[in-house]
């Protein structure tokens, strides 16, 4: 499968910066989601001059360009991704290390319709994230 085309260009077709281009690169380099910060301080540890709002900024753009996906934190925090498709699907996501593996979900898909249309929506959309133990964190004891 091929990978979406990246963009780093900023909103409202802003020019593309090496800031921005550095947060993009280091999306792709990285397999579990992290927070803005987190991305922020990699940045800084490998000699990349950013601003935290340039991140955050950068990170919202492509957010909205459907070339990340973002989720929640059990406390509430947003951490981002650069998905393997486009294509909608869902997550299981490692609460203690942050890995995450894409999973589609036909049955869920079903059932969301269903629902819906028993309910008398239309249109509908829906998100659906599974959060638990990854294989290597379920093994390795809680220091």
């Amino acid at each position: 499968m091929s990978a979406p085309e990246r963009s780093t260009a900023g909103p409202r077709g802003q020019r593309a910066t090496r800031q921005r281009a550095a947060v993009s690169a280091l999306l792709d380099r990285i397999d579990d989601f992290r927070s803005a910060q987190e991305l922020h301080e990699e940045l800084r540890r490998t000699g990349e001059g950013i601003g935290l709002t340039t991140v955050y900024r950068t990170l919202q753009t492509l957010a909205d360009g459907g070339e990340v996906d973002v989720l929640r934190t059990a406390a509430g925090e947003a951490v981002y991704r650069r998905c393997e498709t486009a294509e909608h699907h869902h997550h299981l996501v490692c609460r203690r290390c942050g890995a995450a593996v894409e999973i589609e979900g036909p049955t869920v898909e079903s059932w969301t319709e269903k629902v819906a249309a028993e309910h008398g929506f239309t249109e509908v959309g829906h998100t659906l994230e599974i959060f638990g133990l990854c294989r290597t964190c379920s093994a390795t004891p809680v220091s």
